[in-house]
């Protein structure tokens, strides 16, 4: 074993290890080729992505409506974001310097400001072609996707199995059973189990669990998913727990499937936003570390969307061995945080946590999230090694390469082989 005794070899293998390693992203949006509109991608889609709309509507003049917004086609309303946030006021957000990291990436120099001419580049691009060069500049090995079989747009493409390459894996999105099951009967008739009925009787629990085994076999989904808002509490007398006791974790358990909960959305605070309306609120951590502790034999993976909560989170991770947290969530997915949250999770649980997910809704995301991570990760790691190396440890470049595998995914994986 080749020991590093230099601590400026140290950090500075610590930096190449961190750029270097192939992450698995193990939570988006994205989606196949195969399926059509589903996957966003592109100058345009990057623009007016909900980050983006948010942060219009607090810079651009009164005069702009969230109606006179919605009523321009996709063209307009990104070339609207290119002018107010990029134009007239600086692009120093994480999302607006995101896209500046894009074009960058991509060969285009975002300081000729040429919409036009950027257009016409991707207007050229082969989204079969682009997804793979998009997944390199990233340096991901595969990426997890977000499947929701209770919504029609991507039952049909299943249905009709549509390929899906390889580097792109399967997640089950459950929200639309816990959280309005009855909301969920009609689709759930169209696809056959119309027996359902509006109460959760044991026959009626015994058919979800029917229709979501099928819909495993089908997927072959890495695991099952949910969001959660802050109001979540386990266990309760409503639904959602009768669902998560009766359905969603004896099911998991069995096929060996962990559960993803990402809690502490607030869904439609500003519905007029659309996508760009959701809020954060302080989530239960403590329902959290009882629904571990009232199935051990299931499997969770867990994130969430408040600081504040970061800690008790951590903490948790620390104490039940089917709790696996990771990435740094949506509102947290910022420089500033995603430095503080790995600090604090390194000092809490070594390198026994996955370090980011991209949460990407559009292809391109992926290329400044990950950069934007690794630079980050670059720094925290750099100097954590160095403190060790300072308190008289000694690390082989094996051992550093080994260790941010883990924290890119390799964590990830040996949760999932439990």
């Amino acid at each position: 074993m080749n020991i590093i005794d230099d601590a400026s070899t140290l950090a500075q293998t610590v930096r190449q290890a961190v750029a270097a390693t192939k992450a698995t992203d193990i939570h988006t949006h994205l989606f196949p080729p195969s399926h059509g509109s589903l996957l966003l991608w592109g100058l345009d889609e990057l623009l007016t992505y909900h980050y983006l709309v948010a942060e219009l509507f607090g810079a651009a003049p009164s005069e702009l409506t969230h109606e006179k917004f919605w009523a321009l086609d996709k063209k307009q309303q990104a070339e609207l974001i290119w002018r107010q946030l990029f134009l007239d006021h600086s692009p120093l957000s994480e999302a607006r310097q995101g896209v500046l990291t894009v074009l960058t990436a991509l060969g285009l120099d975002p300081a000729r400001r040429d919409l036009n001419a950027w257009r016409a580049w991707f207007s050229r691009q082969k989204v079969e072609d682009y997804l793979d060069r998009v997944l390199e500049l990233a340096n991901i090995d595969y990426l997890i996707m977000t499947n929701n079989p209770l919504l029609e747009a991507e039952v049909q493409h299943w249905l009709n199995n549509r390929p899906c390459p390889k580097r792109l894996r399967t997640a089950l999105r459950i929200d639309s059973l816990l959280l309005n099951f009855a909301g969920s009967r009609a689709q759930l008739s169209r696809q056959g189990f119309s027996s359902v009925d509006a109460e959760l009787t044991a026959k009626t629990l015994e058919t979800l669990r029917r229709w979501l085994a099928g819909w495993i076999d089908r997927l072959h989904p890495l695991y099952m998913a949910a969001s959660l808002g802050p109001d979540w509490t386990y266990p309760n007398a409503g639904e959602t727990t009768q669902l998560l006791d009766h359905v969603v974790c004896p099911l998991a358990a069995e096929r060996n499937l962990p559960v993803a909960l990402m809690l502490g959305v607030r869904k439609a605070v500003i519905p007029a936003l659309g996508d760009a309306g959701d809020a954060e609120g302080r989530s239960d951590i403590a329902s959290l570390m009882r629904l571990c502790a009232q199935h051990p034999q299931t499997k969770f993976l867990a994130t969430v969307l408040d600081r504040a909560d970061q800690h008790e989170l951590a903490v948790a991770g620390r104490k039940l061995r089917n709790l696996h947290i990771f990435g740094c969530w949506w509102f947290c997915n910022t420089p500033s945080i995603i430095e503080e949250v790995t600090r604090m999770r390194l000092e809490l649980l070594g390198t026994n946590f996955t370090l980011q997910h991209s949460d990407a809704r559009v292809l391109d995301q992926l290329i400044y999230k990950w950069l934007h991570t690794r630079r980050i990760a670059a720094d925290v790691l750099a100097e954590k090694y160095l403190d060790a190396h300072a308190a008289g440890w000694r690390f082989s470049a094996a051992e550093i390469h080994r260790d941010i595998r883990r924290l890119f995914g390799g964590a990830f994986e040996e949760f999932l082989a439990k």
